[in-house]
């Protein structure tokens, strides 16, 4: 069984934590979380995890330690473990807007970095993480790949397109949960209490994405069946498209991952 460090325990380092403990890759023991302060991780550690405020300390026998801190504190971290951090372990960077050479240039060039991209759903094992490196072996870049599909699903794709997974992915949560909002927003004008409009709008949401999921179809495809000719459905879509909507989206996801390039050296 290898262990693993998560520096940066906060929403995305616990939840991948106890993702690897439910799906039975780890126990808690196996995983040490730090924090800067270790107050800070008196539930953690009452569910069996290790915890630790000493970052080279916590991560000098582990075989996997993940990056799990905001873009503005990962150089001073990566300062810390430069003296402890072995070519034998996988790093794995969880941090918008930074490359692999990014932490080789301070890790050292020997490293294996591997770069994942996760969003909140991690919390329920939901998420949509997106995983690249520049020259990791396979098999540690596979062994990147299973612990993340024990929170959700995961794509590989090429590193230069990660600050793109971070604007459709994790902003993307961001987004969706937005016209959600909308649409409960919109409901309770039509005349429905506030929580009935919520609870329907969530469900529509989950419906059209659990049907693409599982049909494999086009959207537009699923589209047509609920657009009759003349039809209301069509009146709305319409409504919508003059105002901007599907163009408000696009742009927004575009500025994000324009924003999520530049994070690191702000």
């Amino acid at each position: 069984m290898s262990k693993i460090t998560i520096i940066g325990s906060g929403n995305i380092g616990f939840s991948l934590a106890k993702g690897l403990v439910t799906s039975g890759q780890f126990k808690p023991d196996d995983i040490t979380l730090t924090r800067r302060s270790i107050a800070a991780l008196k539930e953690e550690a009452g569910l069996g995890f290790r915890v630790s405020d000493n970052n080279p300390e916590a991560s000098s026998d582990a075989d996997i330690i993940v990056l799990a801190i905001l873009p503005q504190q990962l150089k001073k971290v990566m300062e810390e473990l430069k003296p402890v951090v072995q070519p034998t372990q996988v790093i794995v960077s969880v941090v918008s807007g930074v490359s692999c050479a990014d932490v080789k240039a301070i890790l050292g060039q020997d490293k294996i970095v591997v770069r994942a991209m996760p969003n909140t759903a991690i919390a329920i094992g939901q998420s949509m993480t997106c995983i690249a490196s520049d020259d990791a072996p396979g098999e540690k870049v596979a062994v990147v790949e299973r612990l993340f599909e024990a929170v959700g699903s995961v794509v590989i794709i090429q590193e230069d397109l990660m600050t793109s997974a971070t604007a459709l992915c994790a902003c993307g949560i961001a987004f969706f949960l937005r016209a959600i909002r909308a649409a409960s927003q919109g409901g309770v004008e039509i005349g429905f209490h506030a929580h009935d409009a919520l609870k329907m709008a969530v469900q529509t949401a989950k419906g059209a994405a659990d049907l693409l999921l599982q049909t494999q179809n086009h959207p537009e495809g699923e589209i047509d069946k609920v657009t009759s000719p003349k039809g209301c459905t069509i009146a709305g879509l319409n409504e919508m498209e003059h105002y901007g909507f599907s163009s408000a989206f696009i742009k927004g996801i575009k500025l994000s991952a324009k924003k999520a390039g530049g994070l690191y050296n702000d």
